[in-house]
């Protein structure tokens, strides 16, 4: 019987020549990457292993980005101790803040994902990297510190289901709108330890920035892992940003898949995950009117260079509603060069948005955009927990950047599908 693309990948990283869903594989890890919050967390860990040294065979990478820079100094202090541990283990992929941006952005912008590897992060949007067509997985600090420590880690191989997305996204809707569809249409149990394979045209039509949002969004309905057959998009984006060797691997024709699930897009309008939680779907209109105090354009889901590009079209010559405050956070410092090479900047600065610089930010609540008691949020970030942006008394709702823009300028939720005629 054939595998899929996940089983291929898990067999090859633990020496076998085949693997089935169930079965526990010693898997060895491609790549290991760390940020702020990461690398303070493995310490304790790390220490009870005695692990002196990392091994050779993983290739480390160090992103601070959630706490950058240091808004307290708490935070500074940790800032410093990951420094000290990228220096001590001469992690020579280190992106100081300024160098760097978002973990999940600049290890695709850097080369630090490629097909058929094994990656792990102490972060569960680690899942984005599947993208790529790696086998990314998100972990908690001990997982972590094992799978660094060791350069292998035991995974359960998990069943792959496929989904498949065919037709042809209207043109006010976007990679973000498939994220929240699927999120309400699959929940956040059906996925859980699963391994899922986006295909189908609309996939194949997809840009890596929106190809990244999917696979990003997949943590919250709780896969294991999400991966996209890398094409001729993948290897050309990552042939301009690596020079290491890269491998084209697909499932195979009689691969067994737990279950195959098919959308058709093209019916699909815009759609808003309203508060408390990112499975509350429903289509904008349902949700235009209430009003807003904060739009937030950013985060590892939808701070890459297309998305502030349609929010620019959008907002282009009008002005931010006055009681509506429009943060703008860049995922990487390379895509804030970009934005101001192309003049996106200064759009948004003269409709009186706030640039900040590349950093979590306001997306896990750390800070550059809190919400008070009281005060709604329309965001692009991935979560809407309560007091996830701060207050527990806030609200906080999910769309995509042509939404939030829109609802910027209007004051409270908008549909977008007006704006962009």
């Amino acid at each position: 019987m054939g595998m899929t693309i996940t089983e291929k990948i898990l067999a090859r990283a633990a020496g076998k020549t085949s693997c089935t869903p169930g079965e526990i594989v010693e898997a060895g890890i491609d790549v290991a990457m760390l940020h702020d919050i990461g690398t303070t967390g493995i310490q304790g860990p790390l220490k009870e292993l005695g692990i002196t040294a990392l091994p050779p065979s993983v290739e480390v990478v160090i992103i601070p980005d959630h706490f950058v820079p240091a808004p307290t100094a708490k935070a500074a202090d940790n800032l410093k101790l990951t420094r000290e541990f990228a220096k001590k283990h001469h992690v020579g992929s280190y992106y100081e803040i300024g160098r760097g941006g978002i973990c999940h952005q600049v290890m695709a912008e850097k080369g630090h994902v490629r097909p058929g590897e094994v990656i792990i992060g102490p972060d569960s949007h680690t899942t984005t990297y599947g993208a790529f067509g790696a086998f990314a997985v998100g972990l908690g600090v001990t997982d972590m510190a094992i799978g660094l420590g060791l350069g292998k880690l035991w995974f359960k191989v998990p069943p792959t289901v496929k989904v498949v997305l065919q037709g042809k996204l209207r043109p006010a809707t976007a990679a973000k709108d498939i994220s929240l569809m699927l999120l309400k249409e699959l929940g956040t149990e059906e996925l859980s330890y699963k391994a899922v394979e986006m295909t189908g045209r609309v996939i194949d039509e997809l840009s890596i920035d929106g190809r990244m949002c999917i696979c990003d969004i997949a943590a919250e309905m709780g896969a294991k892992n999400c991966i996209i057959p890398p094409d001729k998009t993948t290897l050309d984006y990552l042939r301009a940003r690596t020079a290491k060797p890269l491998s084209s691997l697909a499932s195979d024709p009689g691969a067994a898949y737990e279950e195959i699930k098919e959308f058709d897009v093209s019916t699909l309008e815009p759609l808003i995950a309203c508060p408390h939680v990112p499975t509350n779907v429903r289509p904008v209109r349902e949700a235009a009117g209430a009003k807003i105090d904060q739009a937030f354009l950013g985060s590892c889901t939808n701070g890459r260079m297309e998305d502030l590009r349609i929010a620019a079209g959008i907002i282009k010559g009008k002005k931010i509603h006055p009681e509506v405050r429009l943060i703008i956070t860049p995922a990487s410092q390379e895509i804030y060069r970009d934005a101001l090479k192309e003049g996106l900047w200064e759009i948004f600065i003269d409709a009186g948005a706030l640039i900040t610089n590349p950093s979590c930010g306001a997306c896990f609540g750390g800070h550059l955009g809190l919400l008070g008691e009281g005060e709604t949020c329309i965001s692009t970030a991935n979560r809407n927990f309560i007091g996830r942006m701060g207050s527990p008394k806030a609200s906080v709702y999910l769309a995509s950047p042509a939404t939030v823009a829109a609802s910027a300028l209007a004051g409270q939720i908008a549909d977008p599908t007006e704006y962009l005629k």
